[in-house]
């Protein structure tokens, strides 16, 4: 029996349909509720200190202008000395803030992706298997590089260049009206103006740069799906195929990417010089105002002078600066937001429904029969099932699984599996054959809850499975398939992945019984030779060796076998055939298989035949019926 003692951490909720870059910025500041304010506080310092020069730029120019009209030199020192020492001491505590904020905001921005990664991949865990049947496996490794990398440039930058430009705009706008409230107004129509452009284009860069990451992913998946079916590219010379079908793709994603950044880029420079003219136009209505003694009108109350113009045109190149800062950021943030967007949508699809409350428990089984819980493993197993009046009772796990009148359907409307009824009493080897797309399959991903039936029931020892948490349903069943999956790490890691409480010896033993040991021996390092990229340095036959080990290891009451013999050769199947009774014997079996002689000491074939069962029956009495299994067997006419 397999046992995981894994535990992830539970799927989070997320708030469907909310601004991405807010979501971003809400999960940012949920996870570091004290960390990031700090940072946040040593921003807003280190911003407000670069903008507040103007502020002593204007007392230091007043003090001049004093001293050239009194002569008096020392009155003039007293006041500009004390405001140099303050400004030198505020940029000394700017320089502290600011290394702060970079170290904090590194170190956020690296936590931020790590519990990001954990939350997708968590969540990943958690969907059906139809979301995985249904997207291309390269895109979604896409949200784990490229959207989750452009979650890394907004955060590290985009967020932090927003406040800091924020509030330098603000503190400095505020100057601005403290010193002149008509020269602000002329500033504030260059800003109306920076907004529409900014509105234009940067619109048009967002839209573009959400097209160019799905394009992105697209390009991803496609290669990826290219790489797995290389061989079969070059068996049937498609390569110039599948370099133009590239090329189309390829296309796309260049032409969205250079929409997306022609936008961006052409945002800058617009903006800068935007800027450059109003700093002329600020410069020349200041010195009107100087010429023709207008009077000011201000919140300070100071007559307009040379001591404002300057700071005052300093102040403008800064306003015009940040806001030119904030654009350049379109980029970054437009890429963000769709790549937080994917993220998001990839965080919020629905997890796999389990309302099942049913569990697995270890028992101990007393001589007159009674069933109790065990804490310890006892090698055998039962079914807790609460009740609504909070008894329990408790069903002792045999693999005795039930179909009755269950129907099928992938896509609502085209009925895959029709009326299928199957009996499989425990320790019963039960066999379906029929042509590809008969349905075989489909039977056992149904007993394994990776999709739910339409119509019918289905038990197991009685239980209706929709009852049993699904988790346990599947601990419960162990599953050869004709793909066969190895992970990174050595032969025995992938053995033990049956069972992970499994000790070196039980490994070795259900090696030895699926025949897979004699070849494992001879390999370099033995059991601890190290396999990558699905064991592609085994072969076909050897890999499926270790898949049928690994389900010898969990030793399950019930047993699934999806053509496990199919890439062994004829010789190696009698081996590991002989080494398949022994794991058949006492468990509930559902053999699919395409090779006849795999199937004929079944208890029960079934033949099926575009997903209905036309035949029932052992292998004597179906030959003795002379019907489609007849003509199977003689070969009056192929499966395929």
């Amino acid at each position: 029996m397999k046992k995981n003692n894994a535990q992830r951490p539970p799927r989070p909720k997320f708030e469907k349909g909310k601004n991405p870059i807010a979501r971003t910025f809400k999960m940012l500041v949920g996870f570091y509720p004290v960390l990031f304010p700090l940072a946040v506080v040593c921003i807003i310092f280190s911003a407000a200190t670069s903008a507040i020069p103007a502020l002593f730029q204007q007392e230091v120019l007043a003090s001049i202008e004093k001293w050239f009209t009194t002569g008096n030199w020392e009155a003039a020192k007293e006041e500009i000395i004390p405001m140099i020492i303050l400004l030198a001491s505020l940029y000394l505590i700017s320089i502290i803030c600011i290394t702060a904020q970079s170290q904090l905001m590194a170190y956020m921005t690296q936590g931020f992706l790590d519990k990001m990664r954990r939350k997708m991949f968590g969540g990943m865990q958690d969907l059906p298997i139809k979301y995985f049947d249904t997207n291309k496996h390269g895109d979604i490794m896409s949200h784990y590089t490229n959207d989750i990398d452009t979650l890394r440039q907004l955060v590290s930058q985009s967020i932090p260049a927003l406040i800091q430009s924020g509030i330098i705009v603000t503190v400095v706008f505020s100057i601005m009206l403290y010193f002149s409230i008509w020269m602000t107004l002329l500033l504030v129509l260059g800003v109306f103006a920076m907004m529409l452009v900014s509105k234009k284009i940067g619109g048009g860069s967002a839209k573009y740069f959400v097209r160019q990451q799905k394009a992105m992913g697209k390009n991803e998946g496609f290669v990826q799906e290219m790489m797995n079916g290389q061989k079969v590219v070059k068996v049937f010379c498609h390569e110039n195929d599948s370099q133009k079908d590239f090329d189309k793709i390829n296309e796309q994603l260049y032409e969205d990417s250079f929409k997306a950044h022609a936008y961006a880029n052409s945002l800058g420079p617009i903006i800068m010089n935007i800027g450059n003219i109003m700093y002329v136009l600020v410069a020349m209505v200041g010195g009107l105002f100087l010429l023709s003694g207008l009077p000011n009108l201000s919140l300070s109350g100071k007559v307009f002078s040379i001591s404002i113009l300057v700071p005052f045109l300093n102040m403008t190149k800064q306003f015009t600066g940040n806001i030119n800062t904030v654009s350049q950021q379109v980029n970054s943030i437009a890429m963000g937001m769709a790549g937080a967007q994917r993220i998001f949508a990839l965080m919020d699809e629905a997890a796999e429904a389990d309302d099942g409350y049913v569990t697995l428990v270890n028992a101990e089984v007393s001589e007159d029969g009674s069933i109790k819980e065990s804490d310890v493993r006892t090698g055998k197993w039962a079914w807790k099932h609460p009740h609504s009046d909070g008894s329990l009772t408790y069903t002792l796990l045999k693999g005795d699984v039930t179909l009755e009148e269950v129907d099928f359907a992938y896509e609502e409307g085209k009925d895959v599996l029709h009326n299928i009824s199957v009996y499989a009493k425990p320790g019963q080897k039960v066999a379906f054959v029929g042509a590809t797309g008969a349905g075989k399959t489909t039977i056992t991903n149904l007993i394994n809850r990776f999709y739910d039936i339409a119509d019918g029931k289905i038990r197991y020892d009685g239980i209706n499975i929709n009852k049993i948490k699904k988790s346990d349903l599947r601990r419960s069943l162990g599953i050869v398939l004709q793909e066969t999956n190895l992970f990174t790490g050595t032969v025995m890691d992938n053995i033990r992945y049956g069972r992970l409480d499994a000790t070196d010896e039980e490994c070795i033993e259900a090696a030895r019984l699926s025949g897979a040991d004699d070849f494992i021996t001879r390999l370099p390092k033995g059991y601890n030779t190290e396999l990558s990229n699905n064991g592609s340095n085994l072969s076909q036959g050897q890999r499926q060796l270790i898949a049928i080990a690994r389900a010898a290891v969990a030793d399950p009451p019930v047993m699934i076998l999806d053509e496990a013999t199919s890439s062994i050769d004829t010789r190696t199947e009698a081996i590991v055939q002989r080494g398949m009774d022994k794991l058949m014997e006492g468990r509930t079996v559902f053999v699919i298989a395409h090779r006849l002689s795999t199937v004929m000491n079944s208890d029960v074939i079934m033949v099926l035949d575009h997903g209905r069962i036309i035949e029932r029956g052992d292998h004597k009495k179906l030959i003795e019926e002379k019907g489609t299994y007849y003509q199977l067997y003689t070969g009056a006419f192929e499966l395929e």
